[in-house]
């Protein structure tokens, strides 16, 4: 599995794609092409090749990619063994808990021999509502022909629009004002629930509805 960057690091030589040939690089002709990271940003020479810089951003994408697994799979392994800690944890790392809810909630819907090394962790979340056989299926499709996830999120959508003989009639909720605290607890109840929020809402008010009618 790959390794993560310490971002705690003052300064670290960023590999872009070579391993030990870029510690050379810093003691030839090519010195000027290295590329350090800090806490902060990078740190580029003053010259810096098309290739070199190309191969700089695939590595700076897949640490970012992966981070997003890890950092769901973190969360996802507290909620389970840390139950009544876990947020405790996630405010000393000082990270943003809604964020991570939505790693760990794609995280907890692909198990790691689901994954796809060559598709991004977005691509898994487009598909990550759908049973996991036609999840899978989804990601094959991306993977095969190379989609990118704008690309998968459009063909989900003409398929769902191609399942439907005659949309249902829509009509929109009147916008409510509620308290920040509230909203909160009403998206963490989604997330529990395995949901989208705006899909939560809607099953929420259709079982009122059915109580108060007797339905």
């Amino acid at each position: 599995m790959q390794q993560i960057a310490k971002y705690g690091r003052r300064d670290s030589q960023l590999p872009a794609g070579r391993r030990s040939g870029d510690a050379a690089a810093g003691r030839g002709s090519n010195a000027q092409g290295r590329i350090l990271t800090t806490r902060v940003g990078l740190k580029i020479q003053a010259i810096l090749s098309y290739d070199r810089w190309e191969k700089a951003g695939l590595h700076i994408f897949q640490i970012a990619d992966s981070s997003a697994w890890c950092l769901g799979d973190w969360l996802v392994y507290g909620q389970e063994r840390y139950a009544d800690r876990y947020r405790t944890g996630v405010e000393a790392a000082g990270l943003d808990y809604q964020t991570l809810r939505n790693y760990a909630w794609v995280a907890r819907h692909f198990e790691l021999r689901r994954r796809r090394e060559h598709l991004s962790f977005g691509h898994h979340a487009e598909v990550a509502s759908l049973p996991p056989a036609e999840a899978d299926t989804w990601l094959d499709r991306a993977e095969e022909h190379g989609w990118s996830r704008n690309r998968l999120r459009l063909q989900l959508r003409e398929s769902r629009q191609g399942n439907r003989e005659v949309p249902p009639a829509r009509a929109s909720l009147p916008r409510i004002s509620a308290p920040f605290d509230r909203m909160e607890r009403w998206r963490e109840a989604a997330s529990k629930g395995e949901r989208d929020f705006e899909e939560w809402i809607l099953v929420t008010l259709d079982r009122a509805a059915a109580h108060e009618l007797g339905d």
